[in-house]
């Protein structure tokens, strides 16, 4: 109930969820219920593969609406899919930058490519079923 509350006082992780799927939602209008909503379903079934996404890139599951760090997170690593899978050639060199950052994050501890890949796939998924659930709330 608590991140209910923040999501009605805060506009941050709303905002940052207009600029992270601005791109892959055909609406500019996101009701923060319906993303909330939409949230808590993903959440009835993916809610391990949340807490490894969270252990792997060192975010603490204790802190308050980590969920929706995560879901920002995975967002925002298939942003950065579509960049790379993009043919256009004027590429936002600061996105560039985040989004190698943000494989760093992923990779850091790992044994292996194999990991890695599991983990990108992982958010990759996260992000499109979050997609595909808030869309169906319309």
């Amino acid at each position: 109930m608590q991140c209910i509350a923040l999501y009605s006082q805060s506009l941050s992780f709303e905002d940052t969820i207009k600029d992270t799927m601005q791109a892959k939602l055909v609406t500019d209008e996101y009701d923060s219920f319906k993303v909330r909503y939409s949230l808590d379903r993903l959440l009835i079934n993916r809610s391990n593969e949340f807490r490894e996404i969270a252990h792997a890139i060192g975010y603490p599951v204790t802190q308050q609406c980590w969920e929706e760090f995560i879901l920002r997170f995975c967002l925002e690593f298939d942003d950065c899919f579509k960049m790379w899978s993009d043919k256009e050639d004027h590429v936002n060199h600061n996105k560039v930058h985040k989004c190698m950052t943000m494989m760093r994050q992923i990779a850091v501890g790992k044994q292996n490519m194999t990991e890695v890949t599991k983990l990108q796939n992982t958010a990759y998924r996260i992000a499109e079923d979050f997609k595909i659930l808030y869309h169906r709330l319309k």
